[in-house]
């Protein structure tokens, strides 16, 4: 496992469109094993493959709670209800944050690191992170979706350190 180095806006591959994973074998666990050691490492809740470089369909969330760590691979958001507006940043945009209304509620279908297919429901900020996430397979930015940009006196409010 290894710290990857985390792109940073501007860059083309936070932008675009990721591919597919057809390929679920030891190189995959390895980008998992590592991404999630960036992530830790950069204090984020989530983290896709595009922010560290690669242009697959890959993330992964972990808000340190009981659910553990969720890895999404080729992930699709199949049902979504309600809204909800709260912060949001981003480890690709350091020290922006902005409100962005979303879904309160996903169901999500992915793949496991084996190729194994599954569905998680999600609500509130794990329903957030997951949204986030899958946003940046598909090249959109969460600056893009803020209606709100909040500065560093107002993030206080939102319980944030």
């Amino acid at each position: 496992m290894a710290i990857l180095p985390i792109v940073k806006h501007p860059n083309k591959v936070l932008e675009t469109e990721s591919i597919t994973v057809k390929e679920f074998n030891k190189d995959l666990h390895t980008l998992l094993d590592s991404m999630y050691e960036t992530m830790v490492e950069a204090d984020g809740v989530g983290l896709a493959a595009p922010q560290v470089g690669i242009n697959k369909r890959i993330a992964i969330v972990d808000l340190d709670d009981d659910e553990g760590t969720i890895e999404l691979i080729n992930p699709t958001i199949i049902t979504s209800e309600g809204k909800s507006v709260d912060l949001e940043g981003c480890l690709s945009f350091p020290g922006v944050y902005g409100e962005v209304e979303r879904p309160d509620v996903v169901i999500v279908q992915a793949q496991d690191r084996n190729g194994e297919w599954y569905e998680i429901e999600a609500e509130g900020y794990l329903s957030r992170a997951i949204q986030h996430e899958i946003d940046h397979l598909h090249g959109v930015l969460f600056t893009s979706k803020v209606t709100r940009y909040i500065d560093e006196e107002e993030i206080e409010g939102y319980g944030v350190e």
